[in-house]
């Protein structure tokens, strides 16, 4: 059923995407500079893949972005996260471009989006213009360049998308100015054992191996021999360079093929938004979140339901039992056809009755995959919905004594290296309620590093009940201390005249901040929210405020739990 599903979607994507060949040359560059990625389609990310490319624009903001093909811009968006300032243009052709983590509009939708924003008193909007409002012409300046957003620095994120279902599809399908004459690099190989019976060089843990080679052509040292008994299944480590470029980016395809069978292929042509997350399952989420390593699978797990694999024979795995040598080859290309292959032997031996292990013999909860699974215990209650899990689990769970700053014992939920693709529900009652603090509660995930995370909580049959995404340790706290908010500089009575904007800098420490309201002389100011600096900026605007003159700031700052921080300030511009 998974495979007919995935063979399927894969046809309606290939279907949507047959046109490419028509007109490659349809879209010209967004940008009259040398073409430069820092990132590519597909690209590997926290719990996504990268919907574009990012074009670097030589350190600096403010770059003429253009319109790369003609129609008219049906969605604007600014946001403190995210792609930040965004325009969105649809095309005749059945595309869409996107354009994000922009500076500025153009003049003319600039002025309506402030106008909009004004309106109704957010920093924060969307907008769907209908189709005659702002039509554009194939390179018209739309916008300008930045780093709004959740951007890491200057670049431009362009997307180009089919129209029916915003499919993103993979911009260097099409031509307009991208080079690449470098092979990909591979760097590890890593064997998995699917099961706890399969034996990888006698053990029952994952191999890794760093390869040797280079220039397209690679294999496991002289040294290393591959001996497995059992299911198994392989990954790498692979990354590609672009002319011009330092920045690694992802493989176009991976193909994994044992005995001169193709058992497992993966193209990077397009994929859908609901199905991004399933890059957990795609990866080695383990080797992600210990080492922030990215080792692409070359087997799918059991509930991965990602479009892009072409090629299946029992889910890229191989049953190694016959006592025979095995030809194993991993080819990644990038999508300019430049090709890397791996080559290397595995000798296959039969499994030993010896080494059959019962997992219900360590007391552990089975978790089927494809079920809805509950635990409950004292204090703490755990709903997982069926398609939640991307293989079965064998759960674990354990509890530690109340730390500093804690409510509740310490839930240890399963581990934080095992990925979900769902929200399950999650429930622990306090030990402590603090009288009249009730409201101010939640509950908190503790990383390893001792970094607390808010998980956005309310109450249920006296449970703190959150929906979360990420297995961990869990415990209730509360968060009564507002806002910090920082005058960064702004003193009372400050005189700004000349100046073109001010700031003033707000955080919290644990809830994270809810909301903020901003008024100049009485009236509603647009302050814009720089998320990741976490300051908030005025433009100073002649057409709202009077020039030469006094003005009172007064601003209000609340965060998740509602503890909320003032700040006033007079200041002459």
């Amino acid at each position: 059923m998974l495979i007919t599903r995935i063979i399927i979607i894969s046809l309606l994507l290939f279907n949507s995407l047959s046109d490419n060949s028509k007109n490659k040359k349809q879209f010209i560059s967004p940008l009259k500079i040398p073409l430069s990625l820092s990132a590519n389609f597909g690209e590997l990310r926290a719990d996504h893949f990268h919907s574009g490319l990012d074009i670097k624009t030589q350190g600096t903001t403010g770059k003429e972005v253009f319109a790369t093909a003609s129609g008219y811009v049906y969605a604007i968006t600014v946001s403190p996260g995210g792609f930040g300032r965004a325009l969105y243009i649809r095309h005749p052709s059945g595309y869409s471009t996107v354009y994000g983590h922009l500076e500025k509009f153009n003049d003319f939708i600039e002025e309506y989006v402030k106008s909009v924003q004004y309106e109704k008193k957010s920093f924060l909007v969307t907008i769907y213009p209908t189709s005659d409002k702002f039509p554009v012409k194939q390179g018209e300046i739309i916008a300008f360049s930045g780093n709004s957003g959740s951007s890491g620095g200057p670049h431009l994120h362009y997307e180009i998308r089919k129209s029916e279902g915003e499919i993103p599809v993979n911009p260097l399908l099409f031509d307009f100015g991208t080079a690449d004459n470098i092979k990909p690099v591979i760097e590890k190989l890593v064997i998995y054992p699917v099961n706890r019976n399969t034996r990888i060089n006698g053990q029952n843990r994952k191999k890794w191996i760093t390869v040797a080679g280079g220039n397209g052509k690679y294999s496991l040292p002289t040294d290393t021999e591959v001996n497995i008994s059992g299911l198994a299944g392989f990954g790498i480590k692979s990354y590609d360079l672009i002319d011009e470029g330092t920045n690694r980016c992802s493989v176009y395809s991976i193909e994994l093929s044992i005995d001169s069978t193709t058992v497992f292929s993966y193209v990077m042509d397009a994929f859908s938004f609901g199905e991004s997350r399933y890059i957990n399952s795609h990866i080695d989420y383990e080797a992600y979140q210990r080492d922030h390593i990215y080792i692409e699978r070359t087997f799918v797990l059991p509930n991965d339901k990602l479009s892009v694999y072409k090629t299946l024979i029992n889910r890229g795995l191989f049953k190694f039992n016959d006592n025979r040598t095995h030809k194993a080859e991993i080819i990644v290309t990038d999508i300019h056809g430049n090709k890397s292959s791996l080559f290397f032997k595995v000798r296959s031996q039969t499994m030993k009755p010896e080494d059959t292990i019962n997992p219900m013999a360590e007391n552990l909860k089975l978790m089927p995959f494809n079920k809805s699974n509950s635990f409950e215990t004292e204090n703490l209650k755990i709903h997982i919905p069926g398609g939640a899990l991307y293989d079965t689990l064998y759960f674990s769970y354990k509890k530690s004594a109340r730390g500093k700053g804690m409510l509740s014992e310490l839930h240890s939920i399963h581990d934080q290296y095992t990925p979900l693709h769902l929200p399950y529900s999650l429930s622990v009652k306090p030990d402590t309620i603090p009288e009249g603090r009730k409201s101010k509660m939640l509950l908190v995930r503790l990383d390893d590093d001792r970094k607390k995370n808010a998980v956005n909580s309310s109450w249920s049959n006296g449970y703190l009940t959150a929906e979360v995404r990420s297995f961990g340790n869990y415990y209730a706290a509360i968060d009564t201390i507002p806002p910090e908010i920082s005058a960064n500089g702004l003193a009372q009575g400050a005189v700004l005249t000349g100046r073109k904007e001010l700031s003033v800098k707000i955080s919290d420490d644990l809830s994270g901040i809810n909301y903020y309201e901003p008024t100049i002389d009485g009236k509603w100011a647009l302050f814009e929210y720089d998320q990741k600096n976490n300051v908030l900026i005025y433009r100073f605007d002649p057409k709202r405020i009077s020039q030469g003159t006094r003005h009172s700031l007064a601003l209000k700052v609340a965060d998740n739990r509602n503890n909320i921080s003032y700040f006033n300030c007079s200041f002459t511009w």
